[in-house]
């Protein structure tokens, strides 16, 4: 191609793309200009010196834009130079889906990068009956919102007409469809119930919905069947949707759940992720090995099978995960009738403290209580337990630690979040080396304020991506800069089909990140998790800069995406 010609496509992607009112002045007044920057594309190949143009909500160039007439037409310049300047960052698995509400500016993803949350771990925020609304209103603790909607896609347009500075998109959670239709009972659906459920899977997935995501050690997605999630997964294949789910058993079981889930993905025809792949527990440590062999067989096979992980060892949930599923039979009321009765409560002992393989069991898999932390309870009165390991509070308490766990629960009245150190450093490292691993937190997007200092957390809440690029890739040299750039952004949105997102290309969606390569890191730790990665200087979503020079902007350009099934043409440029 003639040089002239390479030089003008810039200029002529510019054109089409700026709004055509408002005369000339207006058009332009949205441009950003970053220059001097080393650009990770987000397709893996090498990164080069040069400049991103942005106009609009839209990515117009990569290339050369020193000429003083491109800096006359932006509104903004930065000079990017010794920064890495890429897409930015999908979180495959986050549970921002309440802080979001009570905090839009989505603080602790954005300063590591993430521009996109993905939701839809088992549950998600619709559809909702009026039993579910009651249910999850009276279950609230220190964050508090009302729920004004009745299905996920309205709840993700609330969202964004509420204004957050982050791009959202959801899974429908399997276990939401169950309670939906079934309730919190240990039962099969029957043929017309089935039938509901398929019917609901239908609406949401027409309205834009990525897929199914299942969470299968808890209750009570734990009693549906993989023939239920197969038909479920059936109905979301038609609309391009895929299957992601923390399967049945990541400990004792673990290479079965992983044949359930290539079975699930092979008799629904439909593409399945392994939500964050782990081993759980020393003695299940050696079968990461097996695991990724069975993936890398499906995918030559031609499977579509991918999974997402965490940077951590150790793993958060609930108290609740040491007990055995069956006690929540009914839901949380009937847990705590159980639990205040002698006789079932010496039953629930002595499943904690037995080894099974018939579900999964954290408090074993952790190894002892010294190495289960205590992070959130709803009661004033617990909450001085925060930060203590299971074994600290049982001794406090002079209690046996099993005996603490369901008094805990008891007087607490929730599932009380517990971190759960269960995981080999060295299967993290080997399963990143994998190119079709992304990325996820499994956790919230807080703030270092306010009602997020009410309780602890995990601190891949505030330094996942960050502990990525800083300790994997910059000090230890696992994955190259350019490899983790890839798989946290062109892998996920090819993943999910997401239109236009995950690469600095013309035409894209303007999702841009700026960050110090030298810099980032994550600052947070197990004693004190509320604390802010460092490194990401600029960040663009939508072509609008919510974080400058480390600081949010104020501004709130996020949007709901939509996946490739959604049946309306409008939607495909919000995708």
């Amino acid at each position: 191609m003639p040089k002239i010609w390479r030089a003008l496509i810039p200029i002529l992607v510019v054109c089409l793309l700026l709004p055509v009112s408002g005369g000339a002045q207006s058009r332009v007044a949205d441009q950003t200009l970053i220059l001097n920057g080393t650009i990770y594309d987000g397709t893996g190949q090498e990164p080069r010196r040069a400049d991103l143009l942005i106009s609009g909500d839209r990515v117009i160039g990569v290339g050369d834009y020193q000429h003083p007439r491109y800096r006359a037409r932006a509104k903004r310049v930065i000079d990017a130079q010794g920064k890495a300047v890429a897409p930015g960052f999908i979180n495959m698995l986050s549970w921002a889906v309440d802080d979001l509400l009570v905090d839009g500016r989505s603080m602790g993803d954005l300063l590591q990068g993430v521009t996109t949350e993905i939701f839809g771990e088992g549950t998600s925020m619709g559809p909702v009956s009026k039993e579910m609304r009651q249910r999850q209103l009276a279950a609230q603790g220190d964050i508090r919102f009302p729920i004004e909607w009745t299905t996920l896609t309205g709840y993700l347009r609330h969202l964004e007409q509420r204004g957050v500075s982050c791009n959202v998109a959801s899974f429908i959670g399997a276990t939401t469809i169950r309670e939906h239709v079934i309730g919190l009972e240990d039962r099969p659906a029957t043929p017309v119930q089935m039938e509901r459920m398929r019917e609901l899977v239908r609406r949401e997935m027409k309205d834009g919905a990525l897929g199914i995501g299942s969470s299968l050690i808890y209750a009570p997605g734990f009693y549906a069947s993989t023939e239920e999630l197969i038909e479920l997964c059936k109905v979301a294949a038609k609309y391009q949707g895929k299957y992601i789910s923390h399967m049945r058993s990541e400990g004792n079981r673990l290479l079965e759940a992983v044949d359930e889930l290539l079975r699930i993905a092979r008799e629904a025809d439909i593409p399945a992720e392994i939500y964050h792949l782990k081993a759980a527990g020393s003695e299940n440590y050696r079968k990461m090995d097996e695991v990724l062999a069975k993936i890398e067989r499906a995918r030559q096979d031609g499977m579509k099978i991918t999974a997402d992980m965490y940077t951590y060892t150790a793993g958060s949930t609930g108290l609740t995960a040491s007990m055995p599923p069956w006690v929540l039979d009914g839901g949380y009321p009937a847990l705590f009738k159980r639990l205040a009765d002698p006789e079932t409560r010496r039953r629930i002992a002595h499943e904690i403290r037995t080894p099974t393989d018939k579900w999964e069991n954290l408090y074993l898999s952790a190894g002892s209580p010294e190495r289960v932390l205590l992070v959130d309870f709803r009661s004033e009165e617990l909450r001085k337990y925060i930060g203590k390991t299971l074994a600290e509070v049982a001794r406090q308490r002079g209690e046996d630690p099993v005996e603490t766990i369901m008094n805990l629960i008891l007087a607490d009245r929730s599932r009380v979040g517990t971190v759960y150190f269960m995981i080999s450093e060295e299967n993290i490292s080997k399963q990143m080396r994998y190119p079709w691993v992304s990325f996820g937190s499994d956790a919230g997007s807080m703030a270092t304020e306010g009602v997020f200092l009410k309780a602890s957390t995990h601190p891949r809440a505030y330094g996942n991506f960050s502990r990525l690029l800083g300790k994997y890739v910059r000090e230890e040299k696992v994955l190259s800069l350019t490899e983790a750039i890839r798989r946290l952004t062109s892998l996920p949105a090819a993943n999910l089909g997401l239109e236009r997102r995950g690469l600095l290309q013309p035409g894209y969606f303007a999702d841009v990140v700026v960050f110090d390569p030298e810099k980032v890191a994550d600052r947070a730790t197990f004693e004190k998790p509320h604390q802010y990665a460092v490194g990401m200087t600029h960040v663009f979503v939508n072509g609008r800069q919510v974080i400058r020079d480390g600081i949010h902007t104020g501004e709130r350009p996020g949007r709901a995406l939509w996946g490739p099934g959604k049946v309306t043409g409008a939607s495909r440029g919000r995708r």
